[in-house]
C-alpha cells in the first residue's frame, strides 16, 4: 500500500529552496517550450527544410532519452546533483546561444541545427535525473506530493504560456532571435539551482564502475513490485499515448478537417484540465487513496480517447473532443504526480536517480520509435 504519511502544516512553498527550484524549473521549461515552436520555424522558414529534416530534428532531440538516460541516472547518484543541474543549465544555453549566432554570420545550417538539438537533450536528460531525484532530499518525505502538485500546476503554465510565446515571438522577432529567449531561461535556471543552499544527503562512494552501477539500478527496480510495477504500468500508457498523439492532430487536421485555430482552443481548454490534475491530486489521493487514484487515473487517460472513434466534422464535435482532451489530462496529471511521488518515496535515497532514469528511459526513451512508426505509416499509405 502506497502512503504519504501525514502532511504538516506546512506545505513546500514555504520551502525556500523548494521556491528556488521550482522557479528555475519554471523558467527552463518554458523556454524550451519557446524554442519547440522557434527551432522548427527556422529550419522551415530560414533553410527551407523538408518534412524529413523537421522530422529528423524531433527524432534526433527525443534520442538522448534512449542513448543515455541510463547512464545520466547513475552518474547523478554518484555526484551532487545541483551542480549536476547547473551544469545542464549552462551546457544547454552554450549549444543554444550559437544557433542564433550562427544565423546572423549566415552560416547556419540545417547540420548546425541537428547537432543543436542532439546535445540540447543530453545536457536536459542530465539536468532531468539529476532535478526530479534531488526533490525528495530537499523538501523530505512527508512534502514530496504536495511538491510534485505545485510543479505540476505550474508547469502545466509554463509550458502553455512558453508555446503560446514562442508563437508570438518568432512572429515579432524572428526564430533565430526567439531562441535567445530559451538561452536567457536555461541562464535563469542555472541562477536559481544555484541560490539553493540546502544540503544534499551524503552519498555513498562509489564502488564499481558506471555500467556496473546502471545494472544495479535496474536489478533494484525489476525487484522492487510497487516501483516495477509503476514504471511499466506508465511506460505502456506513455507508449500508447505517444502513439495515439502523433496521430492526433494529423487525423483532426486531414480527416475532422479543424482549422488551427479550433486546434488552438482545444488545446488551451484541454490545459486547464492538466492544471486541476496537478492541484487536486493530493486533495484526491487523501480522500481514495495513492493506489486507486494512480490506477483510475491511468485507466481514464486512454477512455477519454473513445470519442475521438466517433467523432464528425463540426462544432459540436470540437466541443465534445475538449471536454474528452479536459478529463484525460486531469487524469493524465493527478495520476502521473502521485505515481512520481510513490516512488521517490518508496525508493531508497542512493538509488533515486537510477529508478527514475529507468522510467525516463522506457518512456520518454520510446518516443523516436513511436515518431519513426508515424513516419513509416505515411510512407506506406502514400506509396499505395
Amino acid at each position: 500500500m502506497i502512503t504519504f504519511g501525514k502532511e504538516p502544516p506546512a506545505t513546500a512553498w514555504h520551502h525556500r529552496g523548494f521556491r528556488s527550484f521550482l522557479a528555475g524549473q519554471c523558467a527552463s521549461l518554458s523556454g524550451s517550450a519557446v524554442s519547440s515552436v522557434a527551432v522548427p520555424a527556422l529550419a522551415v522558414l530560414d533553410l527551407d527544410a523538408t518534412t524529413t529534416q523537421v522530422a529528423t530534428l524531433t527524432f534526433l532531440g527525443q534520442l538522448p532519452n534512449f542513448l543515455i538516460a541510463l547512464p545520466a541516472g547513475a552518474l547523478c547518484d554518484r555526484r551532487p546533483k545541483r551542480p549536476l543541474m547547473v551544469f545542464g543549465d549552462l551546457a544547454a544555453a552554450i549549444v543554444l546561444v550559437s544557433v542564433p549566432a550562427a544565423a546572423a554570420l549566415g552560416t547556419l545550417t540545417i547540420g548546425h541545427l541537428y547537432v543543436a538539438v542532439l546535445l540540447l537533450g543530453v545536457s536536459k536528460v542530465i539536468h532531468d535525473a539529476a532535478a526530479i531525484s534531488y526533490l525528495p532530499g530537499l523538501v523530505g518525505p512527508e512534502l514530496v506530493q504536495n511538491a510534485n502538485s505545485k510543479m505540476g500546476a505550474a508547469f502545466s503554465v509554463a509550458d502553455s504560456a512558453g508555446h503560446n510565446a514562442g508563437a508570438i515571438l518568432v512572429g515579432a522577432l524572428g526564430a533565430a532571435r526567439s531562441v535567445l529567449v530559451d538561452v536567457l531561461s536555461y541562464l535563469v535556471s542555472a541562477w536559481c539551482m544555484w541560490r539553493i543552499r540546502t544540503p544534499e544527503p551524503p552519498r555513498r562512494p562509489a564502488r564499481h564502475s558506471l555500467v556496473a552501477e546502471v545494472a544495479e539500478g535496474l536489478r533494484y527496480v525489476a525487484r522492487h513490485p510497487t516501483i516495477r510495477s509503476l514504471i511499466l504500468a506508465l511506460s505502456l500508457l506513455s507508449f500508447a499515448l505517444g502513439m495515439m498523439n502523433t496521430y492526433w492532430t494529423f487525423y483532426l487536421f486531414s480527416t475532422l478537417h479543424w482549422s488551427p485555430t479550433a486546434l488552438g482552443v482545444v488545446m488551451g481548454v484541454g490545459g486547464v484540465g492538466s492544471l486541476a490534475g496537478a492541484l487536486c491530486a493530493p486533495w484526491t489521493g487523501d480522500r481514495i487513496g495513492p493506489g486507486p487514484l494512480i490506477i483510475v487515473g491511468f485507466a481514464l487517460t486512454p477512455l477519454a480517447e473513445l470519442p475521438l472513434l466517433f467523432a464528425h466534422p463540426g462544432r459540436g464535435w470540437q466541443i465534445v473532443l475538449a471536454a474528452a482532451l479536459v478529463v484525460q489530462l486531469f487524469s493524465a496529471t493527478a495520476a502521473g504526480t502521485t505515481q512520481r511521488s510513490a516512488r521517490q518515496v518508496l525508493c531508497e535515497p542512493g538509488l533515486q536517480a537510477r529508478q527514475q532514469a529507468a522510467s525516463t528511459w522506457l518512456t520518454a526513451g520510446s518516443r523516436p520509435l513511436v515518431g519513426s512508426a508515424f513516419r513509416w505509416t505515411l510512407l506506406m499509405r502514400d506509396g499505395q
